[in-house]
């Protein structure tokens, strides 16, 4: 079975990059020296805010880490839709005390700019969300000894990752919290993504790279389980949002095992496309209503969502979180990922044990 370099991490375990402050440097610092593999999250930061935060992990760790990009969007929203939704949400504004963000604010999220950075700059490894980089780009990362991941959440888009020369696929199981890295944005698809187990078992079949498992995992077992499945590695990133390395808001992390917030659910609400959070009053309200339209949508509301974690009330925030939120530890993260490699151990003598009988 392919596997990841066993020089990029000592343990089977990613950090998922989480965007919108989450997976900030010392986080990343924290994994990556425990063994595992810290990522950043580049995306909605200029290339020179990407720059600065790789100088900053780089001065808390010398071991690998990684960077995670979003590929640039096509223009299929509808503005006459995103304007209808902009009205429904004229009473969330009126609420906050706040103005509607611009829906026109750019669609590529300074994709060229940030990989100018990371070939002149390479970290050691580049990971991509929201679809497949051109076979130009992941050759360009390679020559300067870069390893690339590319999510996928079927097979089809794995083989596609495969053809276009990435290093690894991240399939990403419909439990995952927040943004589903489809490779095409379809509606008519929503909530019908494969569980994470038959996702691999799938891809695993499908291509003949490397294939990390992401999706609900919050236990050393689960890595496991997809182990045993065929993955040469876990990505997980509920697990990691409640540590005190994390820059998630606290109200974020407070709701992961607040009694008030039983579930998740794919919604558009915040971003206009399919992403897992828990249930709150802004997904129930807006969600069923929220237009296909990313990131038309996710720059619309970014004035609400600052305003509403202003206010402390986390009814408005985005609380992006995977199916397993309620097994959160509020460990510290390097401490989590020697909790994970000793349940991972763990669980592998038992399943020795339970085949030597």
């Amino acid at each position: 079975m392919s596997s990841v370099p066993a020089d990029l991490l000592r343990h089977p375990i990613v950090q998922a990059p989480m965007a919108g402050g989450v997976s900030v440097p010392r986080l990343a610092a924290a994994v990556s020296e425990a063994g595992g593999l810290g990522f950043l999250a580049a995306g909605y930061k200029t290339a020179d805010g990407m720059y600065q935060e790789i100088k900053q992990l780089r001065g808390l760790t010398a071991r690998p880490f990684g960077v995670n990009l979003f590929l640039p969007q096509p223009e299929t929203a509808d503005p006459a839709a995103v304007g209808v939704y902009a009205h429904q949400l004229a009473g969330e504004a009126s609420w906050y005390e706040t103005e509607l963000g611009d829906p026109d604010c750019g669609r590529d999220d300074g994709y060229d700019a940030k990989l100018a950075v990371l070939l002149d700059n390479p970290v050691p490894a580049v990971s991509f969300h929201f679809g497949v980089p051109a076979r130009e780009v992941l050759e360009s990362l390679r020559r300067v000894g870069t390893f690339t991941l590319v999510t996928a959440t079927t097979a089809e888009e794995a083989r596609a990752v495969e053809r276009a020369g990435a290093d690894a696929v991240i399939a990403q199981g419909v439990e995952a919290g927040g943004h589903q890295g489809t490779h095409r944005d379809v509606p008519e698809a929503d909530g019908s993504g494969l569980g994470l187990l038959c996702l691999v078992a799938q891809v695993r079949e499908s291509v003949g790279i490397p294939v990390v498992a992401a999706g609900g995992i919050m236990r050393g077992g689960q890595i496991a389980a997809v182990l045993a499945a065929g993955a040469a590695a876990a990505q997980l990133g509920t697990a990691f949002l409640a540590t005190p390395e994390s820059g998630a808001h606290s109200l974020h992390k407070q709701a992961l095992t607040n009694p008030l917030f039983v579930r998740t659910e794919l919604t558009r609400a915040f971003s206009g496309r399919p992403a897992r959070g828990l249930v709150n009053r802004f997904l129930r309200e807006h969600g069923p209503y929220a237009p296909a339209a990313y990131p038309d949508v996710h720059h619309l509301t970014a004035p609400l969502r600052k305003a509403a974690a202003k206010a402390g009330d986390a009814q408005g925030l985005a609380l992006w979180a995977g199916q397993g939120h309620r097994m959160a530890r509020e460990l510290p993260a390097g401490q989590l990922v020697e909790v994970l490699a000793a349940e991972l151990a763990a669980a592998r003598t038992a399943l020795s044990a339970g085949g030597a009988r």
